[in-house]
Order: structure tokens, then sequence, then C-alpha cells
């Protein structure tokens, strides 16, 4: 009877035996994912730091020093920019802070309900109107600019809060996000509990099924601020009196001003700089339930 002799190959040097040894190709491979982000990182973030920087120099540094060396005119800019009109900077940014944060509201609410009636109910017509919606998603704004401007112009609301804020309250996307975060986090069985217990379909949706959506809900909250607040064209048509103006086309009047008096581009840049802090902030600040978010999906799976 003969034995088979089994060799053993040695360990490479510098490995613990017994540990799976990649090939060097992937790890090399696996650089190329983390480079990429690096790159889109860089290109996403090289113009934030080119405003905070720029918003420190004065007039003369603007356009005389290195492009991100900071300079020392940070003081008199924001100066000068609240002097400027007696600070209706400050106003437009009060006017942004209303349009967003309440049409965010606002629109995050109606989402809510609509996006738990869609998951929750079954009606005829419910697959149709959850389709009508997913095409508003994919329809620009910019295409519905002017229809919904001379819908307002016949109501005689044109040049109002109002004109700024209703088109902002029906969010297709955010209608669309509610209802798939509701379909997954409210559970059935919770709902006809309820309805068991004799709890009206109003008091389940706010004590049981909102409650269960809040992450869903900030997300749309945030998705809703960002757009308001970054929104151009809508203010632009439909607003005509500076006072009511947002950040965004206060700005853009302040920009076409600086061509013929090049002294208000430090005013615009540092515009620019606040203008970005609110954002920054929320963001920083709805965070933590996006954590919480994924910290529940992780305990259900």
């Amino acid at each position: 009877m003969s034995t088979l002799a089994v060799r053993k190959t040695r360990p490479a040097a510098g490995t613990t035996p017994g540990t799976a040894q990649g090939p060097p190709r992937r790890r090399r491979t696996a650089l190329v994912p983390t480079l990429t982000l690096a790159l889109g990182a860089l290109y996403c973030l090289l113009p934030v730091v080119w405003v905070v920087v720029a918003a420190t120099k004065s007039g003369s540094e603007l356009f005389s020093t290195f492009t991100f060396l900071p300079g020392t005119g940070f003081t008199d800019n924001v100066g000068d920019l609240s002097a400027y009109r007696d600070g209706v900077y400050w106003r437009w940014m009060a006017n942004s802070a209303l349009y967003a944060g309440l049409g965010a509201l606002l629109s995050t609410a109606v989402s809510a309900v609509s996006g738990y009636a869609l998951a929750t109910y079954r009606f005829r017509g419910r697959e149709a109107l959850f389709n009508v919606l997913l095409a508003g998603v994919l329809m620009p704004p910019v295409i519905l600019a002017v229809p919904q401007y001379l819908l307002l112009a016949e109501a005689g609301m044109t040049d109002s809060y109002l004109s700024v804020l209703l088109p902002q309250v029906l969010s297709p996307y955010g209608v669309y996000l509610a209802r798939i975060y509701a379909a997954a986090a409210v559970p059935a069985d919770v709902v006809e509990a309820g309805r068991m217990d004799g709890a009206g379909e109003w008091r389940i949706f706010t004590r049981v099924a909102l409650p269960m959506m809040v992450p869903g809900l900030v997300t749309v909250f945030l998705f809703q601020f960002v757009a308001v607040w970054n929104n151009f064209l809508l203010p632009y048509i439909m607003l005509s009196d500076d006072e009511k103006f947002p950040i965004t086309l206060g700005l853009h009047t302040l920009l076409e001003q600086g061509a013929n008096t090049p002294a208000l581009y430090t005013l615009v840049i540092t515009g620019a700089f606040f203008a970005v802090l609110p954002l920054v902030a929320l963001f920083l600040v709805v965070q933590r339930f996006w954590s919480l978010d994924l910290l529940s999906g992780a305990v259900k799976s």
C-alpha cells in the first residue's frame, strides 16, 4: 500500500499563515473607485473653497492675489453687504427662509398624507394616479414655470409671497418618496390593529404611521428645502418687487449691477458665502435622522 506525500507550500514572507492572499491586481483595481470619488469630491468642493476664500478678500485683493490665498477684508465686506440699500440682503435671506422653510413644511405635509394614502389604501385608479406622479417627477420644473405664472396672473396673485409658495406645495418627487417609504416602514398589520381597536383613520395616520415615517419625511423636507432655496426661475418670473426677492434673485441683481460697478463683486461673493451656510447647517442637523434610519433598517433586517 503506497502513500502519497502531500507537500505543503510555505506562506509568503511577511504574511500570516492561514490567511487568503488576494491577488495584487484586485487591490489595484479597488483604488479606481476611490480615486474617482476623490476627484468628484474635489470637483464639487473646489468652488465652495473658492467662495470661502474669496469672501475674505477686499476689492483690490480679489483680482491681484493668489486665488486660494486668504485676504484681510472679510469684516469690511460684511459691513458693506449689511449697509447696501439699508440691509436689503438680509431681507432677501429672510424671504428665502420663508419660501424654503414654509414651502418645504407644507410640501412635506402634503407628501406625507398623499404617500401614506397611496401606500395603504386600495382604490380604483390608484396605479394610474401614481403613474401620473411619476410623469411629474420626470418633467423639468422649467416647463411648468410659465403655465404657473399664467394661472396665478389670472387669479391676480403674481408679485406676492403666495405666487412663490403655492407652486412649491405639491412635489411629485416628495409624494413618490413618501409612498415608497410608507409602504416599507408602516406594516399593514399595525394599521389593521389600530382599526380593530376603534381608532379613526386620521388618528392611525398621526399617532401610528407618522412617527414611523419621520426619517423618510425628513429626507423629503431636505430635498424640497434645497430645491426652493436654490430656485431662481420661478421667483424671476413671478416677482417684480425686489423687497420680495429670494437670495438667488437678489444676488443675480447684484451681479448685474457689478458689470458697471466692479466694487459690488465682493458683495456678491460674500453674499454667496452666507447663502450657502443655511444649507450646510440644515444638512448637518438632519444627518442624524439618516443615521437612525440606517440603524433601524439594520435591526429590521
